[in-house]
């Protein structure tokens, strides 16, 4: 079974969000239209610098036990196919909610693929310097699964499309030629050990990344540029979502 990969993107410090990353929305009645399934700082700070309107509800999916499941009944899945069918859990998850009635609901899932093997989170530091050995002065592909689902009502004039379409963006990410120093020192700070792949492109792993191939939105794990293409596919143009 490959690894699966979690939410996780590194961002600075002093990054304010408005939204609060882990807990449910506070008031149901002034909902946007977009909701982001995922407790991801870096996601949720794609979507605030793209002047999208948004709240957050955490899935609280369990990706293992979701990903067994599949694997069980489709066979052994690829990384970029993980992620869609992990993006497609969330979503379904939090669409499922009252709360979000009325919403658009978006899920994100990223996969790392190297060397055609799915990593997710190293979590420690002995797995993290492990795969930056592996990895350095080479090159993988950053996958990130999309899924969104309409929850406006059909019947109500709410507009709703009954849409859950999904979409995968893959970048290709090329790493520098990385010391044994660097490695021990960048994972000695512990940022790459909640990120998928063990890296980072928006945190202190930029040093170490020499260039990609693709949008580098994705690679921090959601793509406006696919999320507009979803909006179009179920009648909305990305800027209705516009703060």
């Amino acid at each position: 079974m490959s690894e699966l990969s979690h939410d996780g993107a590194a961002v600075p410090a002093d990054t304010v969000l408005t939204q609060d990353p882990l807990g449910d929305i506070e008031n149901p009645d002034e909902l946007p239209l977009l909701v982001l399934a995922s407790a991801s700082p870096g996601r949720a700070k794609i979507l605030k610098d793209a002047g999208i309107d948004f709240d957050i509800q955490v899935s609280r999916v369990d990706e293992h036990a979701a990903l067994a499941a599949a694997t069980e009944r489709f066979g052994e899945l690829g990384p970029a196919d993980t992620a869609l069918l992990l993006a497609k859990t969330k979503a379904e998850d939090v669409a499922s909610l009252e709360a979000t009635d009325g919403a658009m609901v978006l899920g994100c899932d990223s996969v790392f693929e190297f060397e055609g093997v799915a990593y997710g989170k190293p979590y420690t530091p002995e797995v993290a310097t492990e795969r930056w050995e592996a990895m350095s002065g080479k090159s993988g592909i950053l996958h990130t699964g999309h899924w969104l689902i309409d929850n406006r009502s059909e019947e109500d004039d709410d507009g709703g499309s009954g849409a859950t379409i999904g979409a995968v963006s893959s970048t290709v990410v090329n790493f520098e030629k990385v010391s044994a120093e660097e490695i021990a020192a960048y994972v000695a700070t512990g940022e790459p050990l909640p990120c998928a792949g063990g890296f980072t492109i928006d945190g202190r792993g930029a040093a170490f990344i020499r260039g990609v191939e693709g949008n580098p939105h994705t690679v921090v794990g959601l793509n406006v540029s696919t999320l507009r293409e979803l909006l179009h596919e179920a009648g909305l143009s990305i800027t209705d979502i516009w703060a």
